[in-house]
């Protein structure tokens, strides 16, 4: 007996989507494997023109120096690929920071994980100020993020009143996560690799984490399926402040002196890091790996381009090129994925037809 028409074709969208899925999968691996290339090169390059730049304190400084942004982009990943944006990480740290300093400098006995806690729990509730205002007000991210970066920024400067907190009120032990190694890796770093791990597993594994990618593939389709959209992208923005907030504890355990205007532009090195890292800026693709190598690019595209003494100007302009590249790359991807889908789907939609006329 026959098969209806309706059979034959129905595997025809879990089929596109499954080499959608494929295909950008290979494009991700490809845009990783490329910055690993790029930094072998950047950093062969720069040894060559000046050999103490692979010396081992001069390398652990350059990991010390890319972890915090590379904490931020793990937490701006989970809202990218949502097709959403979250502006205020920089301001989030910042008031984490300062909170961090602050309580240790009045009360030099508190706990270390304490403190830890608290700055997560401060960052998260700014990611749910900021997902309530996307989700629930359904303002777009960048509006409600640019909004949110003024005003804590704002609250930051109010806190402090002026005043700024100095490494030698803070206990040793603190201060010592942010110089200290273990087996030669600096302490501050297995912050940002525990994360990697724990997020980059839950995207990978978890249905939670794929329900993150099919919101930024088509957050109609999304909503079709079934998906609590709104509770995905809160999530997801709850997660980007506690991970801001933790990095700002982290930035006082590494600079020591800290006070309103810390972490004052990361929102864009975060953002060219990630998308330079393969994650889409238009959503749906990319992962928390390739976000931190594209933070440890970064810091050491602008660390190589110091040996040479290239003004800070042009240091910035690199890093604007390389995420106009970017971009530019992930809609032609975005334009070929799209159009190989649509060839893909006629060629199956064709030859199912073809099958059922046969049958007739």
């Amino acid at each position: 007996m026959s098969q209806p028409a309706e059979a034959v074709a129905a595997p025809a969208p879990q089929q596109s989507e499954r080499s959608r899925r494929d295909f950008l999968n290979a494009v991700v691996r490809v845009r990783e494997l490329g910055l690993i290339v790029a930094l072998a090169l950047l950093i062969t390059i720069t040894a060559i023109a000046e050999p103490r730049f692979v010396e081992a304190a001069s390398l652990r400084d350059l990991v010390r120096n890319a972890t915090i942004i590379a904490l931020l982009a793990v937490g701006q990943t989970l809202v990218l690929v949502t097709r959403n944006l979250d502006l205020s990480v920089g301001s989030v740290l910042g008031l984490s920071a300062f909170m961090a300093g602050d309580l240790f400098q009045n009360n030099p006995d508190l706990p270390i994980p304490l403190v830890f806690a608290l700055g997560i729990l401060l960052g998260a509730a700014a990611g749910v100020i900021n997902g309530a205002l996307v989700t629930f007000g359904r303002l777009p991210a960048l509006v409600a993020t640019l909004g949110t970066l003024y005003v804590f920024r704002g609250l930051a400067f109010v806190w402090t009143g002026g005043s700024q907190v100095n490494a030698e009120t803070l206990p040793d032990s603190f201060l010592s996560i942010g110089t200290s190694t273990i087996l030669g890796v600096p302490t501050i770093a297995l912050f940002t690799v525990v994360a990697l791990v724990i997020v980059g597993y839950a995207l990978r594994n978890y249905r939670a984490g794929r329900e993150l990618y099919a919101i930024g593939s088509n957050p109609q389709a999304a909503r079709l399926a079934g998906i609590r959209t709104d509770r995905r992208v809160m999530a997801a923005f709850v997660a980007s402040g506690a991970l801001a907030g933790l990095a700002g504890v982290l930035f006082t355990a590494r600079y020591g002196t800290v006070d309103a205007t810390a972490g004052t532009g990361y929102e864009l090195q975060v953002i060219a890091a990630a998308v330079i890292g393969g994650v889409a800026i238009f959503g749906g693709s990319g992962s928390v790996w390739g976000a931190a190598l594209g933070a440890v690019l970064l810091t050491t595209i602008t660390s190589a381009l110091i040996v040479p003494k290239v003004p800070a100007f042009w240091q910035q302009a690199v890093v604007g090129a390389l995420l106009l590249a970017a971009i530019a790359l992930d809609r032609f991807i975005a334009v070929r994925v799209a159009e190989r889908l649509r060839q893909r789907s006629t060629r199956t939609t064709a030859a199912a037809q073809a099958r059922n006329g046969g049958e007739r």
